[in-house]
């Protein structure tokens, strides 16, 4: 009996570390959106900011609030943006990366209260905020992070290839460089995680432990699990529908996808 039992535990151990994932579409905006890149859950868990570019002119970027059934509750919430990307939230503070800046919006009166020129930057990207309120953005074209702390930045790490999407968990900072996915301790070191994916990876966000969904700009998503390997979630590569920074609201497993010039977010069930 106790071999049949050990033998039954084998069988759902190896079931379990080879579990496909997937993604049911939920809902899709309309194409009010303006070349949306990122996605980020509110405070309060109710609605979306959405982050849009804008057209090719500069100060044409804004940030729009959708609700979470994909409605389009404020397209221009806050405009004047220089090619917004990423955001990050910290105590009524919403963070968002123009090109140069990083932009600081007060989520009350939704007005921009400062921005903060990153010296020399070229083309920044993501932005992640950690626990104490340091924020981090990327710069994929200087190949760059940047660490602002207390409204003050400084290079945090250089020689990053391609420097995109940034998560800070706990101690560790999580990067995206050039089709990996690299670790960074609190000490600097870094290691890979995963590799092998599409060159313009572009947007992470956990979902387990060690676990993690990695978009790519040219319309891949992946699986990443924690012995490193990954699985193929979504590939909208033949429709043209790009995928940016993503999203993931752990509490409904719901991953919101910006498609770039496809001008919508998509809401997927993670299964």
């Amino acid at each position: 009996m106790k071999t049949s039992f050990i033998a039954i535990a084998l069988i759902l151990t190896h079931v379990s570390l080879f579990a496909q994932h997937s993604l049911e579409k939920l809902w899709q905006t309309d194409t009010l959106l303006t070349t949306p890149e990122s996605a980020l859950l509110a405070a309060d868990g109710k609605f979306l900011y959405v982050s849009n570019i804008g057209g090719k002119e500069a100060n044409t970027g804004f940030i729009s609030k959708v609700d979470l059934d994909g409605k389009i509750i404020t397209r221009e919430w806050v405009k004047g943006l220089n090619a917004n990307k990423g955001m990050g939230l910290y105590k009524g503070m919403l963070y968002a990366a123009e090109l140069t800046d990083v932009a600081v919006i007060d989520v009350k009166t939704g007005s921009i209260v400062r921005r903060i020129p990153i010296e020399g930057a070229k083309m920044l990207n993501d932005i992640t905020v950690d626990a104490k309120g340091i924020v981090y953005v990327s710069d994929s074209r200087a190949n760059k992070i940047h660490r602002i702390e207390n409204g003050v930045p400084s290079v945090y790490l250089e020689d990053m290839d391609n420097a995109n999407g940034v998560l800070a968990v706990g101690t560790s900072l999580y990067a995206l460089t050039n089709g990996k996915l690299q670790k960074i301790d609190a000490q600097k070191n870094k290691s890979i995680i995963a590799e092998g994916m599409e060159s313009g990876t572009d947007g992470i966000v956990q979902v387990k432990e060690n676990e993690f969904v990695v978009s790519c700009w040219q319309g891949i998503i992946y699986y990443v699990k924690a012995d490193g390997s990954k699985e193929v979630l979504l590939d909208t590569r033949g429709q043209k529908s790009n995928t940016a920074d993503i999203w993931y609201n752990a509490a409904t497993k719901t991953l919101y996808v910006p498609t770039f010039f496809k001008n919508t977010i998509v809401a997927y069930k993670l299964n």
